[in-house]
């Protein structure tokens, strides 16, 4: 019963996370969206920077698992990063919700350490796996990879930005399709 009292107040917490940041985690009203009371959270997080520790930590291993996945399935690198867009616009289809990264980046400066350091895994975790898909597609050299990759992610989280902004996914397709056609983004693959 713990158990699944603590990851019912993961899951609501990264739901409000992705909708309002860092800023919008509030015990009182996970509480009251799981179905409990405030001092059951204390029960499992004792703060909200543990909290907050937890559900950026899971996101960033639920996207690893989703990332190895999509390279399981998807021995074409091209794409495995189509499929790495699709994830972005899927987010955003759900209640115009962004990325917990582009969120809590913006309110990077008032996180706790503990979780500035958890956001950076993940976007180490992101910018790694989108290296190896440019490099094993030779779009650029292993050693540039790294580099070129950070430029991609950041190319993607922006368009999920102005997306979300103006509360229309098309404004996402669209830069997208813009940022491939202007060769920041690789194109083609099935």
């Amino acid at each position: 019963m713990r158990e699944n009292t603590r990851e019912a107040i993961l899951s609501a917490a990264r739901r409000t996370a992705q909708a309002r940041g860092y800023g919008g985690l509030n015990f009182r009203d996970l509480a009251a969206d799981v179905g409990i009371k405030s001092a059951s959270i204390h029960y499992h997080f004792a703060s909200k920077a543990d909290l907050g520790v937890a559900v950026v930590k899971r996101y960033r291993e639920d996207a690893t698992i989703a990332l190895e996945a999509i390279s399981d399935e998807m021995p074409d690198p091209l794409s495995c990063l189509q499929r790495y867009t699709d994830i972005f616009r899927a987010v955003l289809q759900n209640d115009n919700r962004m990325c917990m990264n582009n969120f809590m980046s913006a309110e990077y400066s008032d996180l706790p350490d503990v979780v500035k350091t958890e956001i950076e895994a993940f976007i180490d975790v992101n910018v790694a796996w989108i290296a190896r898909q440019l490099s094993a597609a030779s779009i650029v050299p292993i050693e540039n990879s790294e580099k070129r990759a950070r430029a991609v992610f950041s190319a993607i989280a922006g368009a999920q930005l102005l997306a979300r902004g103006r509360s229309d996914i098309s404004f996402y397709d669209s830069a997208i399709s813009e940022l491939r056609d202007a060769g920041i983004l690789p194109s083609g693959g099935n």
